[in-house]
């Protein structure tokens, strides 16, 4: 009976998810838009959006055209965040410069000029208090709606019989899925999402690095341009190498996919801590913005890089 009722809620779970997603809402396909990545933002998945648009594996998008898309964005947990930058005071010492500072304190060096008033070839001052940008961000969560249905469905479970449990086998298929279904569906959408990273990232090789560039006229620096490539795909990472290597699902060298984020120490004492970060594209090759090449490569993981390996992350 403990099995039964294991089972029972389990379907009763399926069946409630499967209402909640019965409504959907309209679409308009953008540029660079992907199934995965329309699928995500509204908490569904690229096979029910198929089925509600009668889409075939393999179609293609057609920019400008109306998608009905199923949402269970009434029960999800809404999260916003607040962005605001507060000024901390720093005094200069011997040997400091605006690009040590900067990159000291997570900042740029366009902010720190602007922050403190000063111009193209101004000289830093030994023992001068200069202010330091800092950004933060507040996150503020709502409270997940309730849903009755799932209640009245939990509560009605001592009623149910086994000739009723043996009738809903023998009957028509229901709207519930399979265990298959999710699993293979799963793994498309992981391989789709790899190719869809990897093929970005391609796309900017050759563009110029800069130390410190966000991504404004397609320049970068190699954090800079791993956060682009994510945030194209729908997925959200911290700004800095260190802060991404503390980000997402930890991966073993020997498990590494297409896709994950590859992180090292390039410091010519290696120092033991994060500096540089790229995206592993299989066959042991990565690309990244390099400072050495001033520019977006594609480099061997092995020999220099493969002797700075630090780790690996899988974002999700």
């Amino acid at each position: 009976m403990k099995k039964l009722y294991t089972l029972l809620l389990t379907l009763s779970f399926a069946t409630v998810g499967t209402q909640a997603a019965t409504k959907t809402i309209k679409y308009k396909i953008k540029s660079g838009d992907s199934l995965y990545a329309i699928a995500k933002k509204n908490k569904t998945t690229v096979s029910k959006v198929r089925q509600a648009n009668g889409m075939k594996e393999g179609a293609t998008l057609k920019v400008g055209k109306v998608l009905k898309v199923p949402t269970n964005k009434k029960i999800a947990t809404k999260t916003t965040k607040k962005k605001s930058i507060t000024l901390s005071k720093y005094k200069i010492k011997k040997g400091d410069t605006l690009s040590s500072i900067a990159r000291k304190h997570h900042t740029t060096i366009a902010k720190l000029t602007k922050s403190n008033g000063m111009k193209k070839g101004d000289t830093l001052k030994f023992g001068r208090t200069i202010k330091v940008p800092k950004t933060t961000y507040k996150v503020a969560k709502k409270k997940k709606t309730s849903n009755k249905k799932l209640v009245a469905s939990i509560s009605n479970l001592d009623t149910v019989s086994l000739e009723s449990t043996r009738k809903t086998k023998k009957s028509k298929k229901s709207n519930t899925f399979a265990l298959s279904d999710i699993f293979t569906s799963s793994k498309k959408v992981d391989s789709d999402k790899c190719k869809k990273i990897t093929k970005d990232a391609k796309k900017k090789l050759g563009k110029r690095y800069v130390w410190g560039a966000s991504g404004t006229k397609n320049t970068y620096d190699c954090s800079s341009f791993t956060k682009y490539v994510y945030r194209k795909n729908g997925i959200s990472i911290p700004r800095t190498s260190i802060n991404q290597s503390k980000h997402g699902k930890y991966v073993k060298r020997k498990d590494l996919k297409k896709g994950d984020l590859i992180f090292f120490d390039t410091s010519k004492r290696r120092k033991g801590y994060v500096n540089h970060v790229g995206i592993y594209l299989g066959d042991n090759k990565f690309i990244h913005a390099s400072s050495a090449k001033k520019k977006v490569v594609v480099s061997s993981l092995s020999k220099f890089y493969g002797k700075r390996y630090k780790g690996a992350r899988r974002p999700s």
